[in-house]
C-alpha cells in the first residue's frame, strides 16, 4: 500500500483541528511554534510504522493488496509459451553437459590405443575433468549470486566450447589433460542454468519440469553413444570430440535470449527490472501483469554469495546432509557409466577376479577398441535415462522430495547387490546396469529439484554449486574404484559402491525439510 497517500490524510485531519499529544493544532498551523515539527515527526513515524507493517505482513505470506511478490507473480503467470522455450534453451546447456561426460567413458580407452597410457593415467584423465568441476562449481556460485545467472552462464558457454573444441588437436597427454581441465571447470557453471530455470517456474509445475529437463541430458547421452558408434571406426576421437562440442556453440547462440531472474534482481534491490522482466514473460504467455507494486518476499538477513552462511544454525544440518547425498549420487551414477565401459570390454571372467589379481602394465597393442556389439550394450544402459525420469516424476509429488530420494538410494544398493552374483553374462549385466543407471539419474534430478528449494534466493547459486562442487569430488574418486579397483577385485569395487548408497539413504531421511509444495523463499527465514 501507499503508506505516504494515507499519512497525508491523517495528517489532513490535524488541520482541521486535532489534538495530536496534548498540543491543539488548528486549520492554519497557528497557536504553538512546534506545530509544524510536530506534524513532520508524526508524518515521518507513520511512515516507518508503514514500511515495519508491510515487511511483517511479507514475512507472514500476507502482503498488502496493492503489492505482490515475484513467487506470486510467477504463480499468477502462470507455465506457458515463455517457460517452454526457456526449458529449451536450458536443455541445450544439459545435452553439452551430457555429452562432454559421456565422453569420458569412451576416450580414456581409445588413447589407451592410439598412445598407450595404462590404467591409472586412463582413470586420471576422467578425474582431472572432474577436478576443474568442483573448483569452479563454488566460483560459478558465488559469480551467479552477484553478478546474476545469465552473465555467469555465457562466459562459461563461451569458453566450454573453445576448450571442448581445442581439445580435439591436442597433440599429447599433458595437452589434453589441460585442456580437459578447462572443459570440467566451465562445466562447473551448468548447474546455475537450474536455478536459474527452477527461479522461473510456478511452485505446482517446478518438479515435474526439473525432473523432465533431464530429458536433454538422456538425449545428449545417447546422442553420444550414437556419435561414438558411427565416428570412432572411421574418423578416431579427435573428430568426435570436436562435434560433440557444438551443443555447447548452441546454447552460447541461445543465451543471449535467456533473461535475467527475477528473483536475483529483486533480491539485489533491481525491482524496476525484476518488474520489466516480469511483464515480458506475463505477455510471452498470454497472461496480464498483477497490478501494484512489486516486493520482496523477506527482510535481508544474510548477504549474497557467502560460502559461510550455509553452515548457519538454521542450514548447517540441511547442508552437510546434501553434501554427503550429492557427493554419493555422483560417486555411484558415474561409477555406473565408467563400470558399463569395463564390463563390456572385458575379454574374461571380470566378476571373479579378486585382491590377488595384480594390475599389469599394458601397451597399445594390447588395447580392444569397442566393438558395434559392445556400442549396443552400452546404448541400452544409457537409455536408461529416460525410465529413471519418469519413475522420479510419479514420486517427487506423491511422496515428496527427500523420501524419493531415499527411495531410490535404496532401490540403488539393492540393484548393486545382484552385481555380487554376475557370472560375466552380457545380457544380465546390461540388465542390471539399467536399473541402477535408471536409478541413479533419478537420484540426480531429484536431488536438482530439492536443493534449489531448499535454500534462499540469496544463497540459492551458491548453494546449488557448493552441492555440486562436493558432488564433483564424489566423481573425482569413482575412477579409481570403477576402472582400477575394479580391474583387481570385482566384489570389492561393487562392495565400496554398495555401502556408501546405502549410508546416502539414511541421509535423506534425516533432512529437516521437505519443499514439496513450499514456494521458494528470497530470503532464510
Amino acid at each position: 500500500m501507499e503508506m505516504t497517500e494515507r499519512n497525508k490524510d491523517f495528517v489532513g485531519v490535524e488541520k482541521d483541528g486535532f489534538n495530536f499529544s496534548g498540543l491543539e493544532v488548528n486549520g492554519s498551523g497557528e497557536g504553538f511554534d512546534e506545530g509544524g515539527t510536530i506534524r513532520r515527526n508524526a508524518a515521518a513515524h507513520l511512515n516507518q510504522i508503514g514500511a515495519e507493517i508491510q515487511l511483517t505482513a511479507s514475512v507472514s505470506g500476507v502482503v498488502p493488496d496493492d503489492t505482490f511478490t515475484v513467487s506470486q507473480a510467477i504463480s499468477s503467470i502462470g507455465f506457458g509459451r515463455f517457460q517452454i522455450l526457456l526449458s529449451l534453451a536450458v536443455g541445450l546447456c544439459w545435452m553439452a553437459d551430457s555429452m562432454e561426460m559421456m565422453i569420458l567413458s569412451i576416450l580414456p580407452l581409445s588413447l589407451h590405443c592410439e598412445w598407450g597410457i595404462d590404467q591409472y593415467r586412463q582413470a586420471f584423465l576422467t578425474t582431472i575433468v572432474f577436478i576443474g568441476m568442483m573448483l569452479s562449481s563454488m566460483f560459478w556460485g558465488k559469480v551467479s549470486d552477484r553478478f546474476g545467472r545469465k552473465p555467469a552462464l555465457i562466459i562459461s558457454g563461451i569458453f566450454l566450447f573453445f576448450y571442448a573444441f581445442l581439445s580435439s588437436f591436442s597433440p599429447s597427454y599433458p595437452w589434453i589433460l589441460c585442456l580437459r581441465f578447462m572443459v570440467g571447470f566451465n562445466i562447473g557453471c551448468v548447474p546455475q542454468s537450474v536455478t536459474l530455470y527452477a527461479e522461473f517456474l510456478p511452485s505446482k509445475q517446478r518438479g515435474k519440469c526439473v525432473v523432465l529437463l533431464d530429458c536433454f541430458w538422456a538425449l545428449g547421452a545417447c546422442l553420444e553413444v550414437l556419435l561414438a558408434m558411427f565416428i570412432m571406426p572411421s574418423l578416431g576421437w579427435r573428430w568426435l570430440l570436436a562435434i560433440s562440442s557444438l551443443p555447447s556453440l548452441m546454447f552460447l547462440l541461445a543465451a543471449s535470449w535467456l533473461p535475467e531472474s527475477p528473483r536475483f534482481m529483486a533480491a539485489s534491490g533491481q525491482s524496476e527490472k525484476a518488474l520489466e522482466t516480469l511483464t515480458k514473460v506475463a505477455n510471452q504467455n498470454g497472461k496480464s501483469m498483477l497490478l501494484g507494486r512489486l516486493i520482496v518476499d523477506d527482510v535481508h538477513t544474510l548477504s549474497r554469495g557467502r560460502l559461510g552462511d550455509l553452515l548457519s544454525k538454521e542450514l548447517r544440518k540441511t547442508t552437510i546432509l546434501l553434501w554427503v547425498i550429492w557427493l554419493t549420487a555422483s560417486f555411484a551414477y558415474y561409477g555406473v557409466v565408467l563400470m558399463s565401459t569395463e564390463l563390456f570390454n572385458s575379454t574374461d571372467h571380470l566378476c571373479s577376479r579378486t585382491f590377488d589379481k595384480k594390475i599389469e602394465p599394458t601397451c597399445s597393442a594390447d588395447c580392444h577398441p569397442l566393438k558395434m556389439s559392445d556400442y549396443n550394450h552400452l546404448l541400452w544402459t544409457t537409455l536408461a535415462e529416460f525410465p529413471g525420469i519418469v519413475v522420479s516424476l510419479i514420486l517427487i509429488e506423491k511422496l515428496g522430495r527427500k523420501y524419493t530420494m531415499a527411495l531410490e538410494f535404496l532401490g540403488f544398493t539393492i540393484v548393486l547387490c545382484t552385481l555380487y552374483y554376475c557370472a560375466a553374462d552380457r545380457t544380465s549385466v546390461t540388465v542390471i546396469l539399467f536399473f541402477a543407471r535408471a536409478l541413479g539419474s533419478g537420484l540426480f534430478q531429484t536431488a536438482y529439484v530439492y536443493t534449489p528449494e531448499v535454500y534462499p534466493t540469496v544463497l540459492r547459486s551458491v548453494g546449488v554449486g557448493s552441492c555440486s562442487g562436493v558432488a564433483r569430488l564424489g566423481a573425482m574418486l569413482t575412477p579409481y574404484i570403477a576402472q582400477v579397483l575394479l580391474q583387481r577385485s570385482f566384489q570389492g569395487a561393487v562392495s565400496v559402491y554398495v555401502i556408501s548408497t546405502l549410508l546416502a539413504t539414511l541421509c535423506c531421511f534425516f533432512l529437516p525439510i521437505e519443499t514439496r509444495g513450499r514456494e521458494m523463499k528470497d530470503q532464510n527465514h
